[in-house]
């Protein structure tokens, strides 16, 4: 081989050589964008099984291939509660009604807060149903899911640590994004208002996660 040939094939070479360490470079990088980007995983929902406002059970599993955002909420509350779900309405308002998308809210005063109390309240806030569902059953099934499940606080207050007739229970102001998996990837506070603009970027990033 002479050396014009030799000189030839070694440029050619390195230039594929180049290539190939640019793309790899290019590919590293926007997997470690998309790394740094992807949402945190947070935990597991756990099972659970509790009546809605309709008087239906719903159930972990009837959830799954949607995306949730879950709060915990009393229709006696004198507190957070009316700036919640005031945000809630927000969300519904802003959030189309062709995606799998739900908003669910538990109450902390389920011995008080039947379903039917619960529809009214959700009447009230021009709750969609379907869309957003309040959560009612035992007391301590709804504590477990809130607490265990959706790492939202929740406890009643003692009757000897009232401070008013109103001064019931204390809750969590977090808002919990759950994916179609039933995994918690995101948590807001619900009195904050820039939180209804985070909520819905993340609400937008889950409905294009691929299920494996």
């Amino acid at each position: 081989m002479n050396k014009p040939t030799r000189s030839l094939e070694l440029i050619v070479w390195g230039g594929l050589a180049l290539v190939m360490v640019a793309l790899f470079g290019a590919y590293a990088v926007s997997r470690f964008a998309a790394n740094r980007n992807a949402l945190p995983m947070l935990g597991n929902v756990s099972d659970f099984a509790l009546t809605n406002q309709f008087g239906r059970v719903v159930t972990r599993a009837d959830l799954l291939g949607q995306v949730w955002v879950a709060d915990i909420i009393f229709t006696r509350c004198p507190g957070p509660c009316a700036t919640m779900s005031k945000v809630m309405r927000e969300l519904q308002g802003a959030l189309p009604r062709n995606e799998p998308i739900q908003l669910v809210s538990l109450t902390a005063d389920p011995e008080f807060d039947t379903p039917e109390v619960l529809k009214k309240y959700g009447e009230g806030l021009g709750a969609a149903p379907g869309h957003w569902q309040f959560l009612t059953g035992k007391k301590l099934e709804v504590y477990r899911l809130a607490t265990h499940g959706l790492l939202l606080a929740v406890d009643e207050v003692k009757a000897d640590e009232r401070t008013s007739p109103e001064d019931l229970f204390v809750h969590s102001t977090l808002f919990v994004a759950v994916d179609k998996q039933g995994r918690i990837r995101g948590s807001f506070d619900g009195t904050e208002p820039s939180s209804r603009r985070k909520i819905l970027e993340v609400i937008r990033a889950l409905l294009k996660e691929k299920q494996p």
